[in-house]
């Protein structure tokens, strides 16, 4: 609702009124595919808030991150604590370029301090946007709510065309993701054939750091090549990543 007029003009509640909400939209996503702009061979990297430095899989995503900045690559998080912050940490040590993706949380979220560039989001949706487009290859460590939903969501969009199917997507630590992959194989394919064989082919199960390391490089090296003969260049422009995050389904899928 608008205040009190001042001089016969009322003043405009840009808080709580639901048109301004809409333009502060319009400028999450017009900002953060500008701020992807510049941000090339890049791998994002998912999982929990809340894990300590010491947690093993901290230090894994520690150990990964700085193995692929050593290649050249960009390494990009939500921004926060965790295994965020293990692996903004590994690029960071390694000298690579090391990004962060934020959500303003009352709570949990904070900009960790190994991330050498940064924005910061109002609207979980709009952030899920960039980091699921963020990336020529996007590895999840175990997490909670948030991490499952940025898994199943970037899943979807493989699954119905949005995203390509040789983009690398990688679930690092068998112990935590392998109950949710059976289940998934036994209730969802099996039982109710809710999904399609070659779903369950859209990402990859593993432990080993250097595993994850040349499936990255090699996931990468063919996009390179579907990139050259589709568009004749070998990295996604900003106009080509605006493209893929708002092309329609593919036919089919529903």
């Amino acid at each position: 609702m608008a205040n009190s007029p001042t001089n016969g003009v009322p003043d405009f509640d840009f808080e709580h009124d639901p048109t301004w909400r809409i333009f502060r939209i319009m400028s999450e996503f017009v900002d953060g595919f500008s701020f992807l702009a510049n941000i090339q061979k890049s791998v994002t990297f998912f999982g929990s808030a809340r894990l300590a430095e010491d947690n093993p899989y901290y230090i894994q995503a520690r150990t990964l991150a700085g193995k692929l900045a050593e290649r050249g690559y960009t390494v990009v998080t939500g921004g926060g604590p965790g295994i965020m912050q293990g692996a903004n940490q590994g690029a960071f040590e390694a000298g690579g370029e090391s990004v962060g993706l934020n959500i303003q949380l009352p709570n949990e979220q904070r900009i960790n301090p190994y991330v050498k560039r940064s924005m910061s989001f109002n609207y979980f949706f709009s952030r899920k946007v960039m980091l699921n487009f963020s990336a020529e290859a996007f590895i999840f460590f175990p997490g909670g709510y948030g991490t499952l939903d940025e898994f199943f969501d970037l899943v979807t969009a493989v699954q119905t065309g949005k995203h390509e199917r040789n983009v690398p997507i990688l679930m690092v630590g068998k112990a935590y993701w392998e109950p949710l992959t059976t289940w998934m194989h036994d209730v969802l394919l099996e039982q109710l054939h809710t999904v399609s064989e070659s779903d369950l082919k859209i990402w990859t199960l593993l432990d080993d750091t250097d595993e994850a390391v040349q499936l990255v490089e090699a996931g990468v090296a063919s996009q390179a090549e579907a990139w050259v003969k589709q568009k004749g260049h070998t990295r996604k422009t900003p106009n080509d990543k605006l493209k893929q995050a708002t092309r329609p389904m593919a036919k089919g899928e529903q």
